[in-house]
């Protein structure tokens, strides 16, 4: 079987190297390509294009928002779901807001700075000090450029409402949610668990948005659990 995972915004495949070895066990995985489209609907189109006819599909943040819209685009193609730190709701105006002062920042010239004011939220505060979580976060942001990144922050502000598709979809489905997520809130995974036929919540204790960096062990068992419903 195989197994695609979406990264979020800023981030590289270093988002989910400590669960590739989890997903790896049930057949070959790629990692999506987020750094070429302008729309969360053409990151979708271009995984389609890339991606086989069948396969599983893991989408943590900006990549729970192309996922999600996989499934508005090819539902069939798709035989489990796993939806990590993510929502189906389109932007709020203040979260605009807030993304147009990122954008503005990134192009003035003040992207390694911008990366590392936003460190804290990305993480469940008490892991605010945290050097390793620091580094990688500032290595994915190095591997994808402040150029994509405002790229990726229009896709993020133009994307769809994906709560009238929660309830067509079919597939086994897996929601896993930090409770000290401060970026995007528990009720968001809650939401999505609900709004899914039959799916799974998995609510991380005092994890916060990077779940497959700071909660790896917990993330790869929960991948690892749903893929195992689907394996050949």
């Amino acid at each position: 079987m195989h197994t695609i995972l979406v990264p979020g915004l800023l981030c590289s495949p270093r988002l989910y190297a400590p669960v590739l070895p989890a997903v790896w066990r049930f057949g070959a995985a790629t990692v999506a390509d987020t750094r070429r489209d302008a729309t969360i609907a053409g990151m979708a189109a271009r995984l389609l294009a890339d991606a086989p006819e069948r396969f599983a599909l893991v989408g943590l943040s900006m990549g729970g928002y192309v996922a999600l819209e996989v499934m508005r685009q090819a539902p069939e193609r798709v035989v489990a779901l796993a939806l990590m730190s993510t929502s189906a709701r389109p932007d709020a105006p203040e979260q605009t807001a807030a993304r147009r002062e990122q954008i503005a920042l990134a192009r003035s010239g003040r992207f390694e700075a911008l990366v590392d004011a936003a460190f804290p939220r990305l993480v469940a505060p008490d892991r605010a000090d945290d050097a390793g979580l620091l580094a990688t976060t500032r290595a994915m942001a190095a591997d994808v450029g402040h150029d994509v990144y405002v790229r990726q922050q229009e896709a993020i502000i133009g994307r769809a409402d994906a709560r009238p598709l929660l309830a067509t979809i079919t597939c086994p489905a897996l929601v896993v949610h930090g409770t000290a997520d401060q970026l995007i809130a528990p009720g968001h995974g809650e939401e999505l668990a609900a709004g899914i036929p039959g799916a799974r919540y998995e609510p991380l204790e005092g994890c916060g948005h990077s779940s497959s960096l700071e909660r790896p062990e917990a993330c790869a068992a929960a991948l690892g659990a749903l893929l195992e419903l689907v394996a050949a």
